[in-house]
C-alpha cells in the first residue's frame, strides 16, 4: 500500500551498475522504496558519466548524460510529462554537468512539481559557483535531507537555510541478523585469522596508508591479524594513473613487513557478497583523512550489520559513533589505530559489546525506515503546495500603451537590457537590440508628451548611432554599463534589426528632424543588409527597407533588399518544406513570426504576389502550431529551439514571441482584410493578459510593465527591456488594429 496521497515519484542520482557510493545509495533508495510501497512507481533517471558504457537495468526510466544540457531539459520533461507528483534529488558534487552542478538547476526549474534533495556532501566553505548552485537548490526544494546533524548546521550557518527545512535521515542499512565472523570467514579462506576490514572505492584519502603503518605493531601482538582492503580502484583515478596507487600501497605494505598480512580485493561487489564480507571481518576501520566527510555509506553498513569500528573522527563519524557505539582515533595516527585494533582483538568481550552497541544503533538506520521517513517527507511537501483555489477573472482589456517601465529601465546612455525584478540590473549593460526597439516605440506610441518623446528618440536614436562602427561597417550590439563597448562588431540579428529600426523611423517619426536622421543614417549602413546570412537578420533589414521604401518611394537599394531577401527566404521553404513542415528552416527559433511578416511586408511594397502568398501559408503555419489544444496561444519556448522537424514545446515562453505573432497577423489583415487575422492577433495579444498555458498575466497594467516569460514552475518576475519593448509594442499593434477602418471594434478591442 502507498502512503496517502501518493502513487508515483521520480529519483534521480548515480545508479548500478556505474561503481560509486552514490550508485550504490540510489540503488539501494530505489529498492527500499519499492519493497516497502509494492504500489508506489518510482521512476529512475541515471547519471552517466559515460553515456553508453552501462548496461543499466530496467529500472532505469532514462540516463542523462552529465556533461548534455539539452538532455536535462529532456529529463525535465519527461518527468513533467510522465505525471511524477515529487521528485527527489541525490545530490553530491561531480556528477551533475556545468559549473558546480548548474545543469541540475535547469532541470528542476522546469518543473512545476515538489523537490526534495538528500544532500550527500554539505560544504563548509564552498566557492562562489558551489554555493550559487546549492543555494539555487535550496530555494527550490520543499525538504532538504541530510544524513547528519552537522549537515543540518552548516545549512544553517553558511547559507541561512531555515529549521524547519531541513530534516536528519541517518543513511539506510541492511536488515541481517546479528552473527559471529567465525561462521562467515571460511568461505573467504580467512578461517582461524583475526580480520580487519575496510571497503570502499581505492582512492588517496581514504586513508589505507594509515592502516598499513599501523600493521606491524598489530602483527607482533596478533600474528593471525589480517587486514582486507575491498573495492575497485575509483574509475576517475584509473583513468587519470591507471592502478599506480594501489601498487604504491602494496608496496608500502612490502616495506613495511607485512604483505602477508595485506590483502587487496580488487573488486566492485554485489549487495548480498559485501554483506557477507563484512559480517566475517572482526573490526571494520575507516582511516579517513577528510575532517569534513559528512555520509559514509561503508560506515553505515559496518554499524548496521553489528561491527566494532574504529575510525578517524569525520563529522559523520562522531556522530554515528558517539555514546560508546565505536571507537575513534586522531587522523593520520597509526600509532592510535594499531593500540585501539591491538586492545579489541585482545578483549573477545569489549569487542563483542561494542558490535552489539553498534548493532542496536543499526536497528534505527534500516532502509525501510529512511524509505517511510523519506515518504513522509514527500507527504508534506505536497500537502504544503501552494493550489489555486479558484481561478481569478482575467481583465482582457487591451492595455494602453505606457512608457513609465520604458523610462525606469533607461537612462542618458539607452536602455538597460536587465533586471531584477522590476529593478535595472546595471552589470549587462544595454545592447542595440533594445535600444532598436525602443527607438521604433517612440515612433509608435501616438498620445505621449512630444517634448518626453522628443528626449528618449534623440537618446535611442544616439545609441543606434554610437553603435555604429565605420572602421569595420557594422554595428556593435553589447555595450558595459560605464559606456565601453564588448565588441567591435554585433551580431547579424542585431545589425538587421538597426536597419528595421532606422527604417521605421525615417517613415514614421513625428518630427522632420528625427526622420531625416534616420534616412540618412539608413543610407549610410544599409549596403551592410546584402552581406548577411541569417534568415532573421535579413528579415529585419525586409522590414527595415519595407518602411523606408514607404518613406522613400523608389529607393533602389531597399527595393534591392526586398527583392533579394523575398527571393532567398521563398528558396529556404522550398529546400526545408516537408509534408508537415511549411517552415523556411529546419528549426523553430525566436521571433519566428518576423519571417512571414517581412514577406508580406515586401510583397505589399513591391506588389509581389507570390511573396505575398508564401508569407500568408507560411504564417498560417506558425500560428497553428503556437495555439494550444485549448485554443490559447503558445509561445514557441526556448526549450523548442534547435530541435529539427520537431514540434514546439510548451516552455520558456517569451513576449518576443507574442509580440511577433500580433505584428505579423496585423500585417496579414492588411493584406487580406480578413476578420481571422484579428482574431489570431488578438490571441497573441491576449497572451500577455492571462490567456496562456499557466493563466497568469504577464502585463503590468499599472506600470507598463512585463514579466519576462512562462516557466513550468510559474512567472520569470524580472521584468527586461525586451519583455516591456514586445508588450508596448504589442499595445500599439492593436491600439492601430482598433483604429482601422475596416474593423468593428467590439469590447475585446476596446483600449483601456
Amino acid at each position: 500500500m502507498n502512503p496517502p496521497g501518493i502513487q508515483h515519484i521520480a529519483l534521480i542520482g548515480n545508479f548500478l551498475p556505474r561503481k560509486c557510493g552514490l550508485a550504490t545509495f540510489t540503488t539501494d533508495t530505489y529498492n527500499a522504496l519499492t519493497r516497502r510501497y509494492p504500489d508506489l512507481q518510482v521512476d529512475v533517471y541515471a547519471m552517466d558519466d559515460h553515456p553508453g558504457r552501462y548496461d543499466y537495468p530496467d529500472e532505469v526510466t532514462a540516463a542523462i548524460p552529465q556533461n548534455d544540457r539539452n538532455a536535462y531539459l529532456e529529463a525535465a520533461r519527461a518527468i513533467q510529462e510522465s505525471g511524477a507528483q515529487a521528485l527527489w534529488v541525490q545530490h553530491e558534487y561531480g556528477i551533475y554537468g556545468g559549473p558546480a552542478g548548474e545543469f541540475l538547476i535547469a532541470l528542476i526549474d522546469r518543473l512545476n512539481i515538489p523537490v526534495i534533495a538528500t544532500l550527500h556532501t554539505v560544504l563548509e566553505r564552498p566557492n562562489p559557483d558551489e554555493r550559487r548552485v546549492m543555494e539555487a537548490l535550496l530555494r527550490r526544494a520543499s525538504r532538504v535531507i541530510v544524513m547528519a546533524e552537522k549537515g543540518r548546521e552548516i545549512l544553517k550557518r553558511v547559507h541561512g537555510v531555515e529549521d524547519r527545512k531541513v530534516v536528519m535521515i541517518p543513511h539506510g542499512v541492511p536488515d541481517r541478523a546479528f552473527a559471529d565472523p567465525a561462521l562467515f570467514k571460511p568461505a573467504f579462506g580467512w578461517a582461524g585469522r583475526d580480520v580487519i576490514f575496510t571497503f570502499g572505492l581505492l582512492a588517496p584519502g581514504k586513508g589505507i596508508e594509515t592502516m598499513i603503518e599501523a600493521m606491524p605493531a598489530i602483527v607482533a601482538a596478533h600474528p593471525a591479524a589480517h587486514y582486507v582492503v575491498l573495492g575497485a580502484t575509483h574509475p576517475n583515478l584509473v583513468a587519470h594513473e591507471g592502478e599506480a596507487y594501489r601498487d604504491r600501497l602494496k608496496a608500502l605494505a612490502a616495506e613495511r613487513g607485512v604483505a602477508g598480512h595485506v590483502a587487496f580485493i580488487d573488486a566492485f561487489v554485489e549487495h548480498d557478497e559485501l554483506i557477507d564480507y563484512l559480517q566475517a571481518a572482526d573490526i571494520y576501520a575507516t582511516p579517513y583523512h577528510n575532517p569534513a566527510q559528512i555520509t559514509s555509506g561503508t560506515l553505515s553498513y559496518a554499524v548496521g550489520v553489528g561491527k566494532a569500528v574504529v575510525s578517524t573522527p569525520y563529522v559523520h563519524a562522531t556522530e554515528i559513533l558517539d555514546a560508546g557505539h565505536g571507537v575513534l582515533v586522531d587522523f593520520r595516527d597509526s600509532t592510535g589505530f594499531a593500540r585501539e585494533i591491538v586492545r579489541l582483538l585482545g578483549d573477545k568481550d569489549a569487542r563483542i559489546a561494542l558490535s552489539q552497541q553498534a548493532y542496536a544503533r543499526g536497528r534505527t538506520m534500516l532502509w525501510p525506515r529512511l524509505a517511510e521517513r523519506a515518504m513522509s517527507e514527500l507527504q508534506q511537501a505536497l500537502a504544503s503546495r501552494p493550489r489555486r483555489l479558484f481561478k481569478p477573472a482575467l481583465d482582457l482589456t487591451v492595455l494602453k500603451p505606457d512608457i513609465a517601465a520604458v523610462e525606469r529601465m533607461s537612462d542618458a546612455t539607452g536602455m538597460l537590457q536587465h533586471s531584477i525584478y522590476s529593478v535595472p540590473d546595471r552589470r549587462h549593460g544595454y545592447c542595440i537590440d533594445d535600444n532598436a526597439r525602443a527607438l521604433i516605440l517612440m515612433s509608435k506610441i501616438d498620445d505621449m508628451d512630444e517634448t518626453l518623446r522628443d528626449k528618449w528618440t534623440s537618446v535611442y536614436g544616439a545609441f543606434v548611432q554610437y553603435a555604429w562602427n565605420p572602421d569595420q561597417r557594422r554595428f556593435r550590439n553589447f555595450m558595459n554599463f560605464d559606456r565601453t563597448w564588448c565588441e567591435d562588431v554585433g551580431s547579424e540579428d542585431s545589425n538587421g534589426r538597426a536597419l528595421w529600426a532606422l527604417g521605421v523611423t525615417a517613415r514614421d517619426a513625428r518630427q522632420q528632424k528625427h526622420r531625416a536622421w534616420a534616412s540618412s543614417l539608413f543610407d549610410t549602413t544599409a549596403s551592410i543588409a546584402l552581406d548577411l546570412g541569417s534568415p532573421r537578420a535579413k528579415a529585419f533589414a525586409m522590414l527595415g527597407a519595407a518602411a523606408m521604401l514607404d518613406a522613400h518611394p523608389g529607393h533602389p537599394l531597399c527595393r534591392e533588399i526586398l527583392d533579394r531577401f523575398g527571393g532567398e527566404l521563398i528558396q529556404l521553404l522550398d529546400g526545408n518544406r516537408r509534408p508537415e513542415w511549411s517552415w523556411f528552416e529546419i528549426v523553430l527559433a525566436y521571433d519566428n513570426a518576423r519571417l512571414p511578416e517581412a514577406l508580406l511586408r515586401a510583397g505589399q511594397a513591391l506588389g509581389r504576389s507570390e511573396f505575398t502568398s508564401v508569407g500568408l501559408e507560411t504564417l498560417e503555419w506558425i500560428v497553428v502550431r503556437q495555439t494550444s489544444p485549448e485554443g490559447r496561444f503558445r509561445a514557441v519556448g526556448t526549450e523548442s529551439f534547435g530541435r529539427a522537424y520537431a514540434a514546439p514545446l510548451m516552455f520558456d515562453q517569451q513576449p518576443l514571441e507574442a509580440q511577433a505573432t500580433v505584428d505579423a497577423c496585423v500585417a496579414a489583415h492588411e493584406v487580406t482584410r480578413e476578420a481571422r487575422w484579428v482574431e489570431e492577433a488578438m490571441r497573441a495579444y491576449r497572451w500577455y493578459l492571462g490567456v496562456n498555458d499557466l493563466e497568469m498575466p504577464l502585463a503590468s497594467p499599472q506600470d507598463g510593465g512585463c514579466f519576462d516569460g512562462l516557466m513550468p514552475h510559474g512567472l520569470n518576475r524580472n521584468q527586461g527591456a525586451e519583455s516591456i519593448l514586445a508588450l508596448q509594442l504589442a499595445n500599439c499593434a492593436i491600439s492601430g488594429l482598433s483604429k482601422s477602418a475596416e474593423v468593428v471594434a467590439g469590447p475585446e478591442l476596446a483600449v483601456a
